[in-house]
């Protein structure tokens, strides 16, 4: 196929002119495919390093059994979220190259061509390659997993943002970061002004006291940061050669680097954040949510009324009702509260941009209303205040906002901030809906209520008056309940902050694990004498999914079983929190997963500690 000179000089060539046996993805699509090139799009390679973290959501992207061979016709076709809905995106293989070298984004091996196709689709979606030219990597997170954005400035970032970040990158949320632009484009640390990073992993080891971490990485492909815990800095000599090697080993080198959380917040002013579900950031509660999406415009004369600035057209803006009645489960201050997300983004501003046209300020409002279906008049908005608001005006393609409102009738006015501005939009509003709890849920959750207190968290002893009045409803096996050691175990196992005590979703882990070990226990306890022998053991064991050999059996008879050879109820529970401790304990050090750890004595007795 003969090449095709484009206007600004550059080349745009098939594959297999730039290199003998090309290929699409080479041992998987990874993050250190992805190298910027002269395009000034880091925001959108940002947004692609954390989307090849998820091959759930890469593969949604990008569909997978496309290649240079089978079924080759010499076009790849790559799928984006788009204003409600998937669409497909079809380009050929020609990439722009200049003196037969790709010009834009490209994988480090040279015959690798997946990360500047798709460069290629996305290039496409918005019109040309110079669309992309700056931008926010929120859109192309977005655009990726059709999830809700949410953006930190990280001067006023929550308390517990480390712990929000961590359940975020558990739950499969992408994350970017920047530093605002300033005189000097590069810190003293070598950190880039205005330049889109993204977040990878979070991570914490033992100093003299616990170090939290973060780990980064570069579009550009090379590291430039020179503080703590960049590459050959002295802070890797003060820690164990098992958490240095760990750290080590998940980093790519000339991409990526850690630094700590606290160097982090210092130094960069922006977290962009995109969730996979509204509720990814509340808690570990089940939601499930409905969503109402509304397509609209503004116009000029008739209904670009702009914000509250303009009294005497605000009105004429357009206008959704909102109706609120499904409460969340567990309300602040006691007060019945209802959650919604609203997010209002701008359509097709940045495939105008050739046009001249720039993404308009634009935000809501929301006000209480009753039973008026009519669009609403001046008058109204002249003497009544907003009931909620977006915290500000932002020339950006989206803005999203949380909130917690009584239940009730509602109307949300999506504006510009200046009157007679034209664009379209779509508004779409994401209502959580508290998940039933079913009966037995209801009563163990108004037990644990009862004994935990204000704090709603329980030691080791109301643990255990707990599981007496829980196990007295719910277990048709004879017991007095479990021992205060069996409840320490318990909590050694399901704590996962570190309080030494468990709150109610730990809790209620820990009551499934119990119920599904429960459900094996009866099926050997034949003569319902509420124990089983110490040779059914064996049995319950491999039932469990633990598997043991003859001496660990020997072991287990000897330690739980009583001097007529059988395990009671609380035995038996012991013996299997215990094991699912030991095992969550050795793999935690079995850092390559070849069934093998090598301790130090301090390691050696922080497993035996779950013995």
């Amino acid at each position: 196929m003969s090449k095709m000179r484009m206007s600004y000089g550059i080349l745009c060539i098939r594959h297999n002119e730039i290199c003998e046996n090309p290929q699409f993805i080479i041992d998987g699509a990874n993050r250190t495919d992805i190298c910027q090139g002269e395009l000034g799009d880091c925001w959108l390679l940002a947004a692609i390093a954390c989307l090849t973290v998820n091959e759930k959501l890469l593969y949604r992207v990008i569909p997978p059994d496309q290649s240079f061979t089978d079924n080759y016709a010499g076009i790849f076709h790559f799928q984006f979220w788009r204003y409600g809905e998937w669409i497909d995106v079809v380009v050929d293989d020609r990439i722009p190259t200049c003196k037969n070298q790709l010009v834009f984004t490209k994988s480090f091996r040279k015959n690798e061509f997946w990360s500047a196709l798709l460069e290629k689709a996305y290039a496409k979606l918005h019109g040309s390659y110079e669309a992309l030219k700056g931008g926010n990597t929120l859109e192309a997170m977005e655009d990726f997993t059709g999830g809700v954005t949410e953006f930190f400035e990280l001067s006023e970032a929550p308390k517990d943002l480390y712990n929000i970040m961590r359940k975020a990158l558990e739950r499969g949320s992408l994350m970017g970061c920047s530093i605002d632009v300033s005189v000097e484009t590069r810190t003293e640390q070598g950190l880039v002004r205005g330049h889109a990073y993204s977040i990878i992993g979070l991570a914490e080891v033992a100093k003299d006291t616990r170090i939290r971490l973060i780990r980064l990485r570069n579009p550009w492909g090379w590291v430039l940061w020179k503080g703590p815990w960049s590459a050959n800095s002295k802070e890797w000599s003060t820690i164990s050669t098992a958490d240095k090697g760990n750290l080590k080993k998940q980093t790519v080198e000339e991409s990526e680097f850690w630094m700590s959380f606290d160097d982090f917040q210092r130094n960069f002013t922006k977290l962009e954040m995109c969730n996979l579900t509204p509720d990814t950031l509340q808690g570990d509660e089940r939601h499930s949510w409905t969503v109402s999406v509304n397509e609209g415009r503004w116009v000029r004369g008739s209904s670009a009324g702009g914000c509250r600035n303009f009294p005497h057209t605000f009105w004429t803006n357009p206008q959704y009702r909102l109706k609120l009645y499904e409460e969340d489960d567990d309300p602040e201050d006691g007060q019945a509260t209802c959650t919604v997300v609203v997010a209002l983004m701008q359509k097709g501003r940045r495939m105008q941009r050739h046009q001249g046209a720039k993404f308009l300020t634009i935000g809501f409002s929301i006000y209480e209303m009753c039973g008026q279906d009519q669009h609403l008049q001046k008058d109204f908005f002249l003497y009544t205040a907003s009931k909620a608001k977006c915290k500000t005006y932002i020339n950006l393609r989206e803005v999203t906002e949380r909130f917690q409102l009584p239940p009730g009738e509602y109307v949300i006015i999506p504006t510009t901030f200046e009157a007679h501005q034209e664009g379209e939009f779509i508004l779409r509003q994401k209502l959580l809906q508290p998940e039933k709890e079913t009966e037995e849920e209801k009563q163990f959750r108004a037990i644990y209520q009862k004994i935990a207190g204000e704090d709603m968290q329980v030691c080791a002893n109301e643990l255990k008056m707990i599981m007496k009045n829980v196990l007295a409803k719910h277990n048709e096996i004879q017991t007095e309940g479990f021992s205060l050691e069996t409840c320490r175990s318990m909590i050694a196992l399901m704590d996962t902050d570190g309080t030494g005590k468990l709150n109610l979703q730990e809790f209620k882990h820990l009551w499934k694990k119990i119920k599904e070990w429960q459900r094996i226990f009866k099926r050997y306890d034949k003569d319902k004498s509420s124990s089983i022998s110490s040779f059914e053991m064996r049995n319950a064991v491999n039932d469990a999914g633990f598997q043991l050999n003859r001496q660990l059996y020997d072991i287990i008879a000897m330690r739980y079983a009583d001097e007529h050879l059988n395990i009671d109820f609380d035995s038996y529970i012991c013996c299997f929190v215990r094991l699912e401790g030991m095992f969550r304990a050795f793999n935690a050090f079995d850092k390559d997963g070849d069934g093998i750890i090598k301790l130090n004595v301090l390691e050696w007795l922080q497993l035996t500690m779950y013995s």
